[in-house]
């Protein structure tokens, strides 16, 4: 199969405002011994976009193609024989024309060229744009509720923007392991999207006073644990809605960076605090099968459902408006830019 020499993809000119995503070429992706080549279908846009084209996240090189994951079919195999022949990558059935996930950036580019361990055969009946948006937000979702805080039968949880894609995640998993889930949104319509897919009790944040909503919700109580994609906005709530021996996740900055914390402030009620990142959680060839093949069999069997909120087209201006409508608060469910047919 020949390959052109250079290929259409989205980047980051620089750091700043949406205007510095440009349409780019960039050099057909080379596969070192141990990568898949994959031919894009879909790339998914979340907030650590923003946080790269703002310099909350480090980026060292540009331009930056962006994108964190993607979906598509492979092209071509590893060639390492130590790898091939190894046990976990059997386990993974990968064949050339084999449809899959990719948990890898950069994604918004039509080729991408990723370590065969962020790779994953999807079911027959998963969609590759279901793939695509059921990448990060769903393997974060589900690190999440077993190890950053074990949800638990009869646990009442926190999650804020609940009804955007990562939030919706963590409601149906909360469900599915027996909790009460309350939730955050800004407008009547999300709420009932949210309650449609679990949700218990639903605050209108720009309505409600978050903190007295909850801690009537829970009896005085408060919660077992709070899911925090927000961030600066939200942070101080969480610290007084909080059960005694609770735990606080930090999932996000959506509404900027959260100040430095004193140790101090979790001894009022032995809180427990985290900010991990999914990568940590499934960063062995293992765990990133474990992870995977829970997600998918979870979604393959209509446990888990997947609400795309719209797909953008393959150019500068489509990742553009579809990072506006994400910061902008528009969005209800994942956000995917279309990069070749399926």
């Amino acid at each position: 199969m020949s390959f052109p020499t250079t290929i259409k993809a989205v980047a980051l000119s620089a750091l700043g405002d949406f205007d510095v995503i440009k349409d780019v070429e960039v050099p057909f992706p080379k596969p070192a011994q141990n990568e898949i080549l994959v031919k894009v279908a879909y790339s998914g846009i979340n907030f650590i976009d923003n946080y790269f084209r703002t310099g909350i996240y480090p980026v060292t090189k540009f331009p930056h193609v962006v994108g964190v994951e993607a979906s598509g079919t492979i092209v071509s195999l590893p060639t390492d024989s130590s790898i091939t022949e190894s046990a976990d990558y059997k386990k993974r059935n990968f064949k050339v024309g084999a449809k899959v996930s990719v948990a890898s950036g950069p994604s918004a580019a039509e080729y991408v060229s990723v370590d065969w361990a962020k790779v994953f055969v999807v079911p027959d009946n998963v969609s590759l744009d279901v793939a695509a948006a059921a990448n990060a937000q769903g393997s974060t979702a589900l690190t999440f509720v077993q190890e950053a805080y074990n949800v638990k039968a009869g646990d009442t949880i926190l999650v804020h923007t609940v009804a955007g894609g990562l939030g919706l995640l963590f409601t149906q998993l909360a469900k599915l392991r027996g909790a009460t889930v309350i939730g955050t949104t800004s407008t009547p319509e999300k709420a009932e999207i949210a309650k449609a897919n679990g949700a218990d009790h639903v605050i209108l944040y720009k309505q409600e006073d978050t903190a007295k909503r909850v801690l009537e919700i829970t009896n005085g109580e408060g919660v077992d644990v709070v899911y925090d994609g927000v961030g600066k906005d939200t942070y101080e709530i969480d610290f007084e809605v909080i059960k005694r021996k609770g735990t606080i996740v930090f999932v996000g900055n959506a509404s900027g960076v959260v100040p430095p914390i004193s140790p101090l402030s979790l001894a009022a009620k032995n809180i427990k605090l985290l900010r991990p990142t999914v990568r940590n959680y499934i960063f062995t060839a293992e765990e990133f099968r474990h992870y995977f093949t829970e997600l998918y069999d979870l979604i393959s069997q209509q446990k888990l459902k997947i609400l795309v909120h719209k797909v953008y087209p393959f150019n500068a201006e489509g990742v553009q408006q579809a990072e506006k409508d994400l910061t902008g608060g528009k969005t209800v469910g994942k956000l995917l830019i279309k990069v070749s047919d399926d």
